[in-house]
């Protein structure tokens, strides 16, 4: 007994419409009474519509049929369409290449728009502007700085760092560094201990969560007052 798997068929071009509906438009190639293929064209485009009923009422919809008909036979079938027939040059059109950009930045934890705005300063020759927006900048880089290396860092590294983005175009005096000392706080969730520590946590917490008596006098009598 022969087996018929489906690794040996033949790949199917438009496998959501199936195999029977591909064999159909094969079927339709052995026609030789051109009026009689047209017929049946027109069958295998209503059976084709009924797979899909829920999108008969968008636009296109015949069309795309007629279409997907000439694909499944390898645009072999000579048929009289009502839209112009596709050929297999428009369907297969490689899409254009993407280019990345490939732009490499030394400081990667600062990200590369603030390397940008760094060297756009260097050339600003209004003072007051450089030195506000420096100050932000430096704010902005210790945030930035502490999420990716999770480490307060020094001021005096990101005075630093600023200088060799800027070429050495731009000055920090003490004064704005003593600023950005005081007015930088980071918030942060402590990690849970491991070991005796975590230990010592865990009774903590369960002291906390258990009820204890309580003496303390009602009505002018004792009163015990208990969970138990």
């Amino acid at each position: 007994m022969k087996k018929n798997y489906n690794y040996t068929r033949r790949k199917l071009y438009l496998p959501e419409y199936g195999r029977h509906i591909h064999e159909m438009i094969d079927s339709l190639l052995a026609i030789e009474d051109r009026r009689e293929r047209n017929r049946q064209a027109r069958a295998v485009i209503a059976v084709m519509g009924n797979l899909n009923p829920l999108l008969r009422d968008t636009a296109d919809f015949t069309h795309k049929l007629w279409d997907h008909l000439f694909i499944m036979s390898d645009f072999q079938l000579d048929v009289d369409s009502p839209y112009p027939r596709p050929s297999r040059q428009e369907l297969t059109v490689a899409p254009h290449r993407l280019r990345y950009a490939q732009s490499r930045f030394k400081f990667k934890h600062y990200g590369k728009y603030v390397e940008r705005m760094i060297e756009k300063l260097a050339s600003e020759h209004d003072p007051r502007a450089v030195a506000q927006t420096v100050d932000n900048l430096a704010r902005y880089m210790r945030t930035k700085s502490y999420e990716y290396n999770q480490d307060h860092p020094n001021n005096e590294v990101i005075v630093k760092d600023i200088k060799r983005m800027s070429g050495g175009a731009i000055e920090i005096d003490e004064v704005a560094l003593n600023n950005l000392r005081s007015d930088y706080k980071q918030h942060f969730t402590a990690r849970p201990q491991k070991g005796p520590q975590r230990q010592q946590q865990l009774r903590q917490q369960k002291n906390r969560n258990q009820p204890y008596n309580r003496n303390y006098s009602k009505n002018n009598g004792p009163y015990r007052n208990s969970s138990k």
